[in-house]
């Protein structure tokens, strides 16, 4: 079985190509080949025909292939459904913006967490996405663009921090030198609060923005859309994100889905207000959107802006985030759901 080569550190090729007989500026130009996006070995033109042979005969190079693309009419958004190697696909969305270009990648093919405004979950779970694969989504849309990404978002398909040990690998790839450089100010990492990876996370020390996906302020309303709840409460989880603030002195995001009638009260407005207090916080408020089966809608925007007013006089800082491709269903997991089920649909016209 072929090893997964793009998901290996310098330091790791160097013992690979070390126990090859190959010498180690061999290991740092394969290295960088890898980072720069080649699908190939054959790419590698410094590299002998002879090494390129046994490395093909050995690894694999991670690809992410463009199934389809979509492009807002609004805004330039571009919304890709990317296949692997094993033919699972996921999401990932890449945004313009006046500072650069950001882009928002899966971390697991599906999700466990079954969040019940989420598209992504409603497919269910497959597998987790190695290092390589996040970065192949990446480097599949500068090469599409021709343009360089200076900004990543772990927010698409799946759940970050249940996939720890490779999205670990994937910031340290991202972020080397070598590499494609980001740094790690420069991205953001979503989680629906698994408690324990946070304190994990935190005794990391980075410096990227947790952006936590709150959506209630409190367990009754958190427990009904969040099944994670169940398992860590809301205190348990504030707790936690206090613990990450005094780690790594970073400011938290937390996102906050504003569903008509049923967290965008004013009382839920001021019960929030009182959780977060103390706190060196953001809250983003999203207006929820439209997926098929939930019976969700979004709240008003008079609704929005009377919560976002009591936070901010308890002192709290708010926005409601800008929304970016709404007409091609820019949140990750539509695009998956309604390929897989035109694809289904032509498999039952064919039988």
């Amino acid at each position: 079985m072929p090893e997964d080569i793009k998901s290996m550190y310098e330091e790791e090729l160097r013992e690979e190509f070390a126990a090859m007989g190959e010498p180690s500026y061999r290991a740092a130009q394969v290295y960088q080949w890898l980072q720069s996006g080649v699908q190939s070995f054959d790419e590698m033109t410094n590299i002998s025909k002879k090494l390129r042979q046994k490395l093909m005969d050995k690894y694999y190079i991670s690809s992410a292939a463009i199934e389809k693309k979509l492009i807002s009419d609004y805004d330039d958004t571009k919304k890709y459904l990317f296949s692997f190697r094993d033919g699972e696909a996921v999401e990932s969305v890449l945004m313009s913006y006046h500072h650069g270009y950001t882009s928002c990648i899966s971390t697991q093919v599906g999700c466990r967490m079954g969040c019940t405004f989420c598209a992504t979950g409603k497919s269910g779970f497959s597998r987790n996405l190695t290092a390589s694969e996040m970065i192949a989504q990446l480097q599949a849309e500068q090469k599409d663009n021709n343009i360089r990404i200076s900004n990543v978002v772990l927010m698409g398909m799946g759940e970050p921090l249940d996939n720890f040990d490779n999205v670990m690998r994937f910031l340290n790839l991202v972020g080397s030198e070598k590499g494609m450089n980001i740094g790690m100010r420069h991205i953001s990492l979503s989680t629906c609060g698994l408690v324990p990876k946070i304190y994990e996370l935190a005794d990391q020390k980075l410096q990227l923005t947790l952006s936590v996906s709150l959506h209630a302020p409190n367990d009754a309303i958190r427990s009904r859309t969040m099944p994670v709840n169940k398992r860590y409460h809301i205190e348990e989880l504030l707790k936690a994100c206090r613990y990450y603030i005094r780690q790594t002195n970073r400011r938290i995001s937390f996102e906050y889905a504003m569903i008509d009638g049923v967290n965008d009260s004013d009382d839920c407005a001021r019960e929030l207000a009182s959780r977060l207090r103390g706190m060196i916080c953001h809250v983003n408020l999203i207006p929820v959107n439209t997926v098929g089966g939930t019976g969700y809608q979004k709240s008003k925007r008079e609704r929005m802006q009377s919560f976002i007013s009591i936070l901010e006089k308890s002192g709290i800082t708010a926005t409601i985030r800008r929304t970016l491709g709404s007409d091609i269903n820019a949140s990750c997991g539509q695009l998956r759901r309604s390929v897989y089920r035109q694809n289904a649909a032509k498999e039952e016209q064919t039988e």
